[in-house]
């Protein structure tokens, strides 16, 4: 599906998963849910968000193209 390549920023990954930004951008920090910092903001791919809930986590060097 193409939106499961889909570019979230910290609030939208967030609200996918019911949960606050300040724990999103805690799990981000840890390493616990892949993001990406750009600038001074977090992205998140939506698949890795919701792999992330299956606890599943997304394969080293996996490329998230379009």
């Amino acid at each position: 599906m193409p939106e499961d390549n889909e570019v979230l920023t910290a609030d939208e990954a967030a609200a996918l998963l019911r949960v606050s930004t300040k724990t999103v951008l805690s799990l981000a920090r840890s390493g616990s849910l892949p993001g990406e910092k750009v600038g001074r903001a977090w992205r998140f791919v939506r698949s890795d968000v919701l792999a992330y809930v299956r606890g599943s986590r997304p394969q080293a060097g996996a490329e998230h193209n379009g």
